[in-house]
């Protein structure tokens, strides 16, 4: 395999976005090598969601795309970024606050923790951000019948 290898997509910032964001980013992961039925590619898949959804609900139409970036670094570690042009920076909300939203990236930083990855948030040159994860790659070999 070659050292790394990239994927994008730009999509409207759009509710319907979302499930295309996480079919996107399935397929591209199972030509990879990522089974899709395992529990790392049911991980992945939220976290594409939570990100997506946090690019769509929370840039108030000041964000008319956003993109999704996968790159695998020498089957070694999984990049996940999803970059939109609002320029505001997620905030942590209190463990206090009780709602029916705003526990994506809660969801997100559970889910690098629990395997092996991190999460992190970067500025982009025309102001806006990327909320990004890394995880270790855990692709199976394929099989040979």
């Amino acid at each position: 395999m070659a050292d790394q290898q990239e994927a994008s997509v730009t999509l409207p910032s759009d509710p319907g976005s979302v499930s295309a964001a996480r079919r996107y980013v399935a397929r591209v992961l199972a030509e990879w090598g990522l089974p899709d039925d395992t529990e790392t590619a049911d991980a992945i898949r939220l976290v594409v969601s939570e990100l997506a959804t946090n690019a769509v609900q929370h840039t108030l139409g000041q964000s008319p795309f956003f993109t999704v970036d996968l790159r695998l670094d020498r089957d070694v570690e999984l990049y996940l970024g999803v970059t939109d042009s609002h320029p505001g920076r997620p905030r942590r909300l209190p463990a206090a606050v009780q709602q029916d939203n705003g526990r994506g990236l809660v969801i997100v930083r559970s889910l690098a923790k629990e395997y092996g990855g991190r999460i992190g948030v970067s500025p982009t040159r025309d102001g806006g951000k990327t909320v990004h994860i890394t995880l270790p790659w855990v692709a199976s070999a394929p099989t040979v019948a």
